[in-house]
C-alpha cells in the first residue's frame, strides 16, 4: 500500500496539451515496437509539468489508455517514485536536501525558513496556495551544501538570509535566480584548484 498522499480533490478529465501530445509521440518512438509501455515514466513527468506540479488520477488513466496498459501499472509507477506528486504542491515545489553533507552545513536552518514562511508541516500548501516544501534524500550536489531544488532548478551554497529571500520571492510569484549563491561556477573549488597547477614537458 502506498504511503504517498493522494489528493481527495480530483479533476474529472485530463488530456495532454497539443505540445505535450507531440512530445509524447516522440518519446514513444524511442522504444521498440510493442514496448511503448516503457515510456510511462516520461509521460508521467509530462503530465506533472502540465498540471502545475502534480499528477491527478485522471492523468494516470489517460496515460494508461495512451500506452495501452492497465491503469494499475501506471499507478504503481506513480506511487513508487518520489519525484511524482499525487497531490497539489503549488506552482513552486521546494525540496530541501537534509542528507549528512547538507545537514552539517545548515540544511535544517533552511527547513526552519520553510516552516516559518510557508507551512509548519511538509507537503502543505502555503496560505496563498503558491508553494509547498518537503525534505528529501541526497540531490547529488553535496559540494554545494546546503542546497535546495525548486521545481527543476538547483539553489546552492545557501545561507539562511539568502534562502529566506528566495522563499519570499516565490511567495510573491517571482522566480529567483538559480545556481550558486556564493558565485561559484558549477562545482569549482571556492579558491580555485590547488593541484595540477604546473605543466611539465614530456
Amino acid at each position: 500500500m502506498s504511503l504517498k498522499k493522494v489528493s481527495k480533490e480530483q479533476p474529472d478529465k485530463f488530456e495532454f496539451s497539443d505540445e505535450n501530445l507531440d512530445l509524447a509521440k516522440k518519446v514513444v518512438l524511442n522504444y521498440p515496437t510493442g514496448k511503448k509501455k516503457s515510456a510511462v515514466m516520461a509521460l508521467l513527468y509530462l503530465a506533472q509539468k502540465q498540471n502545475n506540479n502534480w499528477i491527478p488520477l485522471a492523468a494516470m488513466k489517460y496515460i494508461a489508455k495512451y500506452l495501452e496498459i492497465s491503469y494499475i501499472n501506471v499507478y504503481e509507477v506513480a506511487t513508487f517514485y518520489s519525484m511524482y506528486n499525487l497531490a497539489p504542491v503549488g506552482k513552486y515545489f521546494i525540496q530541501i536536501c537534509t542528507t549528512t553533507p547538507c545537514m552539517i552545513r545548515g540544511a535544517y536552518k533552511l527547513v526552519d525558513v520553510c516552516k516559518k514562511n510557508i507551512s509548519e508541516k511538509e507537503n502543505e500548501l502555503s496560505g496563498n496556495k503558491n508553494c509547498s516544501w518537503t525534505e528529501v534524500e541526497c540531490l547529488g550536489a553535496c559540494i554545494s551544501a546546503p542546497m535546495a531544488q525548486i521545481n527543476d532548478d538547483y539553489y546552492e551554497d545557501l545561507n539562511t538570509k539568502q534562502f529566506e529571500s528566495i522563499v519570499k520571492d516565490i511567495l510573491k510569484d517571482k522566480k529567483p535566480k538559480a545556481g550558486s549563491y556564493r558565485g561559484r561556477v558549477n562545482s569549482e573549488p571556492e579558491k580555485n584548484r590547488q593541484t595540477l597547477l604546473e605543466t611539465k614537458n614530456a
